[in-house]
């Protein structure tokens, strides 16, 4: 019984200083290790069977979560740290309720953690150490490169929020890709050359790409999630993600010196059977603090220096990291608890039934959902203008969608997945995370990828039996939120295209569309 152990062990535990370490936390160089006395202090980790069970969460994101874990504590161990580990399996289902029996019977002069990613484990933790008489420190996450109190501060007095000019002063301040006062190359943004499909070819150079076979902890793992987690999402057979700091400072070095060259032009494209192409694979690790984002940032920029990648492929990763990585973790602390519940364009549809098999006749989604629970990734115009614009279009629900996107995906931790779904993605925020909602036609799928070749449905059509899904539902969309986005300039283009539809058209457009939302409704969730 891991309960009984670890309580029987802690009515022995007394030291110092007590360091909670959460699963995406995995690092010493964090502020609670800071003058870490091995004599005095401990460390405390728990796996809880409700972290993955409060969202239906995929086996590849369970495993990831728990082999980073595993192989963190056996590093501490083997550090000469003690360690109290709670193993899957205990009659705790919450880390709050795991924590505060461990407090009662330990007895420690200080205990401190870093602040969780998460606003429920704020209050769930504080919550369960002042149950137990005892105080929390959170000490501020110093694997950013942006305090909390940074992002409050370029918040204040701004009507607007935008990336753009936050991504800008973090350059100047932190001299990143800067010549002196001016950026490198004399731009900031290297967008418009970083949108590049592949053509009718498809990809020129694609490399094998770093794979990390399960070692015996890893293979253990993968067995007990496959057992525990049977009916959850996805699947193991592909596993092979970096799990210790050695592996993820590998996985680096390989995106560097193979990938990053490619990496902008084509950033936004997308191939069927292809789910990696150039991009880096990291964010699982740097969120889960294997990596720190300062280092991927520091190898890219050296890269560039060193002529090994265009200036335009460097840019292109610094501001995913840099720039929309500090972004919306400002902006989910900024706007928290509140967030959650935002809903500005009134969606109420369920989730679609076949985000939890891949099984649709629409490729594009079969392709993305598909690798999705094969591999636990997609990347992010997979996300944004995949499965993210469907379920925009059709009308979900915003807090289905941000459920199903902390579920599957590796590199999910709340305070990354929600401002990107509900606000980038759904522009259930009206526009406080971005300028406009992201929305096309299934022409845009078609423009960046191969998925519409063989597709049962015709991008260019709006109506008709053979009409694509999306482009029904983008007309639709504009026509019931005109009203809505009438003041929004970026959105001016795009409603001239719809007073050109006429008015027979455009009936016939809800009808195919309400015919969409009404099958969607009648296959149920996946419960």
């Amino acid at each position: 019984d891991p309960e009984r152990r670890v309580r029987v062990s802690a009515e022995k535990a007394q030291g110092r200083r007590l360091v909670v370490v959460l699963g995406d936390q995995l690092s010493t160089r964090l502020a609670p290790f800071d003058d870490f006395d091995k004599e005095r202090d401990a460390v405390w980790m728990a796996e809880v069977s409700g972290e993955s069970e409060y969202v239906w969460s995929a086996k590849q994101r369970i495993a990831y979560f728990l082999a980073a874990m595993r192989h963190f504590r056996d590093a501490l161990e083997a550090d000469g740290i003690r360690v109290f580990y709670l193993s899957l399996g205990s009659e705790s289902k919450s880390l709050g309720a795991a924590l505060k029996r461990f407090l009662e019977a330990a007895s420690f002069d200080d205990i401190v953690m870093t602040e969780p990613g998460e606003y429920r484990l704020v209050e769930e933790l504080a919550s369960a150490c002042g149950a137990a008489g005892r105080a929390l420190r959170m000490l501020e996450d110093r694997s950013f490169y942006c305090t909390r109190t940074d992002f409050a501060r370029h918040a204040r007095g701004r009507k607007q929020l935008r990336m753009e000019f936050f991504y800008r002063e973090l350059r100047r301040r932190f001299g990143v890709l800067m010549d002196g006062e001016e950026p490198a190359g004399g731009e900031w943004n290297f967008d418009a050359s970083n949108r590049e499909s592949f053509g009718k070819e498809g990809p020129e150079r694609l490399l094998p790409r770093a794979r990390f076979e399960p070692d015996e902890l890893t293979r253990e793992t993968i067995a007990e999630v496959e057992e525990r987690f049977a009916s959850h999402p996805g699947s193991l057979d592909t596993f092979a993600w970096p799990v210790t700091r050695e592996q993820a400072e590998e996985a680096l070095r390989h995106f560097i010196a193979d990938e990053l060259p490619q990496f902008g032009r084509f950033q936004d494209a997308m191939w069927t059977g292809e789910p990696f192409l150039h991009h880096s694979l990291l964010s699982g690790a740097i969120n889960v603090r294997l990596l720190d984002p300062r280092e991927a940032v520091a190898a890219a920029e050296e890269a560039f220096r060193k002529g090994r990648a265009p200036l335009e492929a460097v840019e292109g990763f610094v501001r995913q990291i840099l720039g929309w990585r500090e972004y919306v973790r400002g902006v989910y602390w900024l706007f928290m608890p509140g967030y959650l519940k935002r809903n500005e364009l009134g969606a109420e549809e369920p989730l679609p039934r076949f985000y939890w098999t891949g099984e649709t006749r629409m490729r594009c989604l079969r392709e993305a959902i598909g690798q999705t629970l094969q591999f636990g990734y997609a990347h992010h115009i997979q996300r944004l203008m995949v499965t993210g614009l469907y379920s925009l279009l059709l009308g979900v629900s915003p807090k289905a969608i941000h459920e199903w996107y902390l579920a599957v995906y590796i590199d999910a931790v709340e305070w990354v997945e929600l401002p990107n779904v509900l606000g980038m993605s759904q522009f259930a925020d009206g526009g406080d995370m971005a300028s406009k909602p992201y929305v096309a036609t299934g022409k845009y799928i078609q423009r960046m990828s191969n998925y519409c070749s063989g597709c049962a449905f015709d991008p260019g059509k709006r109506t008709g039996e053979d009409a694509c899904p999306f482009t029904t539902l983008y007309w639709d969309f504009l026509t019931r939120h005109r009203k809505r986005l009438e003041g929004n300039p970026r959105m001016r283009m795009q409603l001239r295209n719809l007073d050109r539809v006429n008015e027979s058209e455009r009936e016939a457009i809800r009808r195919k569309a309400e015919a969409i939302r009404a099958e969607n409704r009648g296959e149920g969730t996946r419960e």
